[in-house]
Parts: C-alpha cells; sequence; structure tokens
C-alpha cells in the first residue's frame, strides 16, 4: 500500500464471500461481488471489529462510483433523476480497491475521526 496512513501488519483473505483484512487496530470484513478485481473495487459494504471489541459498518463508493450511479438515475425517478446521492452509512474515497480502503480505515483511527464517519452496530 502506498500513501498516507497503513494499516501496519496486515493479513488479508476469503473467508466465504468476504474478503477480510486483519490489521494491528482493526479486522475489515468486505463483501465484494464474486469474481471482482479488489484493487478496482468502487461500491462495497465493509464491516470493521476493533480492539475494543466494538463493532462498526459503512458501505464505500468511490467519487467515480458515485458519479457514475447519479447518471445512470439520470432521466429516471431515482434520486429525483439522479440529482442528488444519499446513503446514511456511506464514505466516499477517491481511489478504488481494497488496500486503498484498508487505508483509509486505519487512517481514520489514527486520527481520531473513525466514529464520526462509521455507524457502531449494537452489541449482541
Amino acid at each position: 500500500m502506498s500513501g498516507g496512513a497503513s494499516p501496519g501488519s496486515v493479513e488479508r483473505g476469503w473467508n466465504g464471500p468476504w474478503y477480510r483484512v486483519r490489521a494491528d487496530a482493526f479486522e475489515a470484513s468486505f463483501l465484494p461481488s464474486p469474481n471482482e478485481d479488489l484493487g478496482a473495487v468502487c461500491n462495497v459494504d465493509v464491516f470493521v471489529n476493533l480492539d475494543d471489541g466494538s463493532r462498526w459498518s459503512a458501505t464505500v463508493f468511490t467519487v467515480t462510483e458515485v458519479e457514475r450511479l447519479m447518471a445512470t438515475w439520470a432521466g429516471s425517478d431515482e434520486a429525483l433523476g439522479g440529482r442528488y446521492f444519499r446513503v446514511s452509512d456511506g464514505l466516499i474515497v477517491r481511489e478504488p480497491g481494497i488496500d486503498n480502503i484498508a487505508q483509509v480505515i486505519a487512517g481514520l483511527i489514527d486520527n481520531g475521526e473513525f466514529s464520526e464517519v462509521f455507524q457502531r452496530l449494537a452489541d449482541d
């Protein structure tokens, strides 16, 4: 991974439909589409477990994916014809890919903004 925050020591791998990234401060579980290029992921649900046992979620989009979706909705009834984009647990990143998203997660944890961006899930 290059530039910005790095999740430090990282393990990556598949566990059923989930692609998991385990780093020093978190474990992120991504749900990409089947056969999707992990370096090109631009719209994905992610669940994050922090070391304190808390669980969090977000849907991550790239800027390009948001633009694509809004263009697709133009001329339809969806989102007033693509005039707006809204998602309650959304995070928009500049670059695609699981590694980039993991870097963003690590950076948000490092700078203390993680809990402002991700939605906390109820404890079991």
